[in-house]
């Protein structure tokens, strides 16, 4: 099954440059798109994509408050920001919100598809540099709730950069128990998203910091 795909962004020659280049690979589909924050929250709800591409810059309502508002009322749905703002206060923004990956607009198109599908799959993949920034900028909560056994196996898995499919054959467990386990963990900890998870493991020293640089 394809998937499902809304682009959010509030200049139309940009969706439509996404929607061709997005078309070629069999795997992507495009099911609407949006031109702002507010239409994006209507479009998901109506449409239930599996991701979402958002613009951060954009009026009525802006990409990281959509985010935000879009991981709290429709956690299934994964979001990468993509944008051409390269900011501390926007990348730390846009993952605090509840982005699963942080891409510029002159990435490669074979690159965005593969986060895209990355994305869906649940994995966690930030590159180094943006991996260190946000070490630096996103606080880990001072006293969060205890983690089962299972729930620190399935986010050191997820640290590492699995899949919620490649976590479920490693603990030998369905996919959706492990959506269970990760939504759980997110819940304790206290963060909105997958990312901030993984920063996390890292942080405490449940994987070692250098995972990233084989992502």
């Amino acid at each position: 099954m394809a998937i499902r795909i809304l682009i959010v962004d509030d200049h139309a020659v940009v969706r439509q440059g996404l929607k061709m280049f997005l078309a070629t690979d069999p795997d992507l589909e495009v099911i609407g798109e949006a031109g702002n924050g507010q239409e994006a929250l209507l479009s998901v709800a109506k449409l239930q994509p599996d991701v979402v591409l958002m613009d951060l810059l954009m009026p009525v309502m802006d990409g990281i408050t959509a985010i935000g508002q879009l991981r709290r009322q429709f956690p299934d749905t994964e979001v990468i920001a993509l944008t051409s703002v390269l900011e501390d206060a926007s990348v730390t923004g846009a993952v605090r919100a509840g982005a699963i990956g942080y891409l510029l607009k002159d990435t490669e198109a074979d690159e965005l598809i593969r986060a895209i599908k990355a994305a869906a799959a649940g994995q966690v993949q930030l590159s180094p540099k943006a991996a260190e920034r946000l070490m630096r900028e996103i606080r880990t909560p001072d006293s969060p709730d205890k983690l089962t056994q299972r729930e620190t196996d399935v986010l050191r898995l997820l640290a590492a950069g699995r899949s919620n499919k490649e976590i479920a054959l490693e603990l030998v467990i369905g996919e959706t128990t492990v959506k269970t386990h990760v939504s759980n963990v997110m819940m304790k900890l206290g963060v909105s998203s997958r990312t901030q998870a993984a920063l996390y493991a890292v942080k405490i020293g449940l994987v070692p910091k250098d995972v990233f640089d084989e992502l």
